[in-house]
């Protein structure tokens, strides 16, 4: 009697297994179709910018920067912020985080402008703009900013977009033989003058920041993805790194 029940535990938890394996599949495809279905309803969004969210029947889709949630009816959307009250953590913001350094990330130095020491010990890529008050400031101080072990890699970002008197500034910026000297002078309000180009690099910026859903100029992404919508001065910026780097 008891090796016959075993035998009946056994056959049916191996009967349970090969079930549970078999829906496996099937449940993917169910995720999958709900993910097809959300992307189709909202523009710009392809089914792997849509995956599954730490609430069950809710996914996260995220377009550039920008994060939502949507039911897994692909019916309604809920625009915010999603908060882990147990951990305090903003999970909205850990995603566009990531976001953030990955898309950063895929852009080449060398088509960056850069200034910096030697060895940094931090670096922080800033979205500029010639003619923004702030963008020019912080640019006066480069020097100092530089001082303090910060490399400062700019992304040249004309808000008032293609065609603006901006957009131009940043291209005389982008087609001088030393870009560098340029974006300096044209910030202290000289005129630049340089052959035209292929200046592609600004358009892709300018796209970029677009994505990201930049407020405004300066900002300030740091190495882990963090934000900074506006000027720091360098003192400000280099205890908002080290505090970066103490919650890694």
């Amino acid at each position: 009697m008891f090796k016959s029940n075993w035998l009946l535990v056994i056959s049916l938890s191996l009967l349970c297994a090969t079930l549970s394996f078999a829906q496996q599949p099937a449940a993917d495809k169910t995720k999958l179709d709900v993910r097809a279905a959300i992307a189709k309803k909202i523009e710009g969004v392809k089914p792997e910018d849509v995956r599954a969210s730490p609430v069950p029947g809710v996914f996260e889709v995220t377009r550039g920067g920008a994060v939502a949630y949507v039911a897994s009816d692909a019916r309604y959307l809920i625009a915010g912020d999603m908060f882990d009250l147990d951990t305090d953590n903003n999970l909205s913001e850990s995603r566009r985080r990531l976001v953030r350094k990955q898309l950063i990330g895929d852009i080449p130095t060398a088509e960056m402008i850069i200034f910096g020491p030697k060895d940094p010990k931090y670096t922080v890529t800033v979205f500029t703009d010639i003619d923004c008050g702030y963008c020019q400031r912080l640019h006066s101080e480069i020097a100092e900013y530089n001082k303090l072990g910060i490399a400062v890699r700019y992304l040249l970002y004309p808000r008032t977009g293609p065609g603006s008197d901006a957009w131009v500034k940043a291209e005389q910026v982008w087609c001088s033989p030393d870009r560098k000297l340029a974006l300096t002078r044209a910030k202290r309000g000289e005129t630049v003058k340089a052959p035209k180009c292929a200046a592609t690099a600004i358009a892709r910026d300018y796209e970029l920041g677009q994505d990201l859903v930049l407020r405004g100029t300066p900002a300030i992404v740091l190495e882990n993805g963090d934000l900074i919508p506006g000027y720091l001065p360098p003192a400000g910026l280099i205890d908002k790194l080290r505090e970066s780097v103490a919650r890694r």
